[in-house]
């Protein structure tokens, strides 16, 4: 039969009926071999089944030498990740640092140095009336400038429910370009705070920045009202020598160790523990332990 035309003089081959036919007949013949050996594989070879049984595949192949120990150790900060919110990793609303609108600039300058952070929520009023986020670097500005105002360098504020998870709130983050989220219950009061340092931390492990950095020195640093910083992994004989107390050196070779011992847990930051006359206040956690103290005598009573 000849070519035919359509109503737009495209020419339009008439179809082959054999074609179809030997074309399915060619894709049913190699996809039976190709489904059979999947089968066969999977039967030798079953993949996991469960979140727990792709750990255990990760494991054995870091232990087969098929990936780092890195790689294993964020992919299942990875699958962990996915079942967690923002409750599960948020700082508590007792032990978040907050800066209060209306504290001379001296004061607020003090705190900024104290706790090392860049960002800190602004409150009015009472702590939970959470008016906006300042950066660190511009309270500088002020310095420079007495006549500006504070509220004018406040950033908007971001609330997020406890419940949100993990994967979403990075999405955010990355999108909004805020670095910080107020975390809310379902009352709508402030249940905490989120960084996103807190989430990713969750896959990659700790980050260390110029606040942990001890640059190969002991970890004792002296603060500017007197008292010590003093970091987690700090020996504990270093800590009796600049302090001249005796704590036990047998158990633990860390303060953090022999604080948390004491203690019955690792303490949360913004908890105080006494050992041998001294405060060990809980500058900042990290990984399930202490990363910095603020270390100071206690008064004789």
């Amino acid at each position: 039969m000849p070519p035919l035309y359509n109503g737009t003089d495209v020419l339009v081959s008439e179809p082959q009926p054999s074609r179809p036919s030997q074309h399915r007949g060619g894709e049913k013949k190699s996809a039976e071999p190709r489904g059979l050996i999947d089968r066969i594989v999977d039967f030798l070879h079953p993949g996991p089944d469960s979140k727990s049984e792709l750990m255990e595949t990760l494991a054995d192949a870091e232990q087969r030498e098929l990936i780092e120990p890195e790689s294993r150790q964020m992919l299942e900060g990875v699958l962990r990740m996915a079942e967690l919110s923002a409750g599960d990793v948020m700082v508590a609303a007792p032990r978040m640092d907050l800066l209060d609108i209306e504290a001379p600039y001296e004061e607020l300058l003090a705190l900024v140095i104290d706790t090392g952070h860049s960002r800190f929520p602004v409150f009015e009023g009472q702590r939970e009336n959470i008016i906006g986020i300042l950066l660190a670097k511009d309270l500088l500005k002020i310095q420079r400038a007495p006549e500006l105002n504070l509220r004018a360098l406040l950033r908007p504020t971001i609330f997020v429910p406890e419940s949100k998870g993990l994967n979403e709130l990075l999405r955010d983050f990355r999108s909004n370009r805020n670095h910080l989220a107020i975390v809310i219950d379902e009352f709508g009061n402030t249940a905490g705070l989120i960084t996103i340092e807190d989430v990713l931390e969750e896959i990659v492990g700790e980050i260390e920045d110029e606040f942990d950095d001890k640059n190969g020195q002991s970890g004792l640093y002296t603060l500017a009202d007197g008292s010590q910083r003093v970091a987690g992994d700090t020996a504990i004989a270093a800590v009796n020598e600049s302090f001249s107390v005796h704590l036990p050196e047998d158990e633990f070779d860390t303060i953090g160790g022999l604080v948390a011992h004491q203690h019955g847990r690792v303490p949360r930051r913004g908890e105080v523990v006494e050992l041998a006359g001294l405060l060990f206040a809980v500058m900042l956690t990290r990984g399930g332990a202490v990363r910095w103290f603020k270390v100071t005598r206690a008064e004789a009573g």
